[in-house]
């Protein structure tokens, strides 16, 4: 297959499983979002799920949040991994949210980038999913499926990020990083990667990627 039958073939089979995309992360509002999004770096979902009721129930805006200390917020979401540096920039972009943004949430990506613990992925998820704007943010586990399935060079996730943008199309965008993530997580997961479940692999991926299934 050509890259854009690969393509084609990815949305078609994603759209087929997983038509709705709902979003992983619990949260009600841009704030809670981005706290979330955040957290789940070097951490599953599931675990963020676990700890931010705890913490938004105390504060689920940037006003209450930095009445709280550093120190607080590292005992709520100690189990999310790398405490420390994310209670510092939970604290301090809290601060920058309410000193240049009124305590709202900025729907730009350059100036997410700007706030502490912010990278691209993480302002790329809230762009998208906060905020409607087409985005494809990508992690370890796009990066790892679309390197398997021979639609980028797999150097690194920026590469991965500008292949994946070429390829899809932009109203597609949004939808279809969460599919892939849905894929990754149910047939294709980093350790043990079964031939017999991940099908699209076993169907479009990259001689190397195969094997490794066998």
């Amino acid at each position: 297959m050509t890259k854009k039958e690969k393509g084609q073939y990815i949305i078609t089979e994603l759209e087929r499983l997983y038509p709705e995309t709902p979003v992983p992360l619990d949260h009600t509002d841009e704030y809670t979002l981005l706290i979330s999004v955040l957290l789940s770096a070097q951490c599953t979902d599931v675990m963020v799920n676990r700890v931010t009721p705890a913490l938004f129930k105390l504060a689920n805006n940037p006003f209450d949040m930095i009445k709280l200390t550093p120190d607080d917020i590292r005992e709520i979401i100690r189990p999310c991994g790398l405490s420390p540096r994310k209670s510092h920039a939970i604290f301090n972009l809290s601060h920058i949210l309410i000193d240049k943004y009124n305590g709202a949430v900025p729907d730009k990506m350059e100036l997410l980038e700007e706030l502490p613990g912010v990278g691209h992925k993480t302002a790329s998820v809230v762009m998208s999913q906060a905020f409607g704007v087409p985005a494809f943010p990508v992690d370890t586990h796009i990066h790892r499926l679309l390197t398997r399935w021979g639609v980028t060079s797999g150097k690194n996730v920026v590469v991965t990020e500008i292949d994946a943008k070429k390829l899809f199309p932009i109203d597609l965008w949004n939808k279809l990083h969460l599919q892939i993530i849905f894929y990754g997580r149910e047939y294709s997961p980093a350790r043990n990667p079964k031939m017999e479940k991940d099908y699209i692999t076993r169907t479009i991926g990259t001689k190397k990627a195969i094997e490794e299934l066998k």
